[in-house]
């Protein structure tokens, strides 16, 4: 059939995963061809199988649903990615996003709003939850009517920020966040390239001036 869509799925909970490929089975034009329960895994059924589309959990083990679509962008660009996951603030997304993904679904959305956003990568379109795009749509708003700097970041990247201005380290500053050293600085290197700023002392400054940190 030509119009059969071929997707891998790679989610790290058995049942979750189990869950929805029983869902998916029972759509007549979509085959689930390959299933991973990590992100290496993932890349290696890709290399195998060359999915259609690839659906990938946000956070699996060995590489993450993002770093996994960020290196299928790069060596498969003609597979649509779609990100699962919990988390429907922007900062995920805009992370998805930046990555190559096409899609971006929570996790308890409907198997209609599945379909959907198969169906739609598929054409070529890009699909994200309606709550992703609520939040989307602000975070656009407000960085477009905004005159300070600091309300072109996410709320996490103010708090790297706040934390890096009062001294932290990054290893401090994951701990207080409790978040891995990598995506610390990964979310260092994000804001520092939002803000055009790339050395620390002009970040102190700005947390400064804009009054996110208060000198005692």
């Amino acid at each position: 059939m030509s119009d059969l869509i071929r997707v891998l799925l790679a989610e790290d909970h058995r049942l979750v995963r189990a869950g929805i490929r029983a869902l998916l089975q029972e759509q007549p034009n979509i085959e689930v061809i390959a299933e991973a329960e990590n992100g290496q895994e993932a890349l290696h059924l890709v290399a195998m199988h060359h999915p259609d589309i690839a659906i990938l959990d946000i956070a699996m083990p060995q590489i993450n649903g993002i770093e996994a679509a960020r290196t299928l962008s790069a060596d498969y660009p003609n597979i649509r990615k779609i990100i699962l996951s919990m988390h429907a603030n922007e900062e995920y997304v805009l992370q998805a996003l930046r990555a190559g993904a096409d899609g971006y679904l929570i996790k308890d959305s409907s198997m209609m709003e599945l379909k959907l956003a198969i169906t739609a990568v598929f054409r070529g379109e890009t699909y994200l939850s309606p709550a992703v795009s609520n939040h989307i749509a602000a975070y656009v708003r407000r960085v477009d009517q905004s005159a300070s700097p600091i309300d072109k970041l996410t709320k996490r990247q103010k708090q790297i920020l706040r934390l890096i201005a009062e001294g932290n380290s990054m290893k401090e500053i994951a701990a207080s966040l409790h978040i891995s050293v990598k995506t610390a600085e990964s979310h260092r290197a994000n804001l520092m390239e939002r803000l055009q700023i790339y050395d620390i002392p002009s970040l102190v400054r700005l947390a400064l001036r804009t009054g996110l940190i208060k000198v005692e």
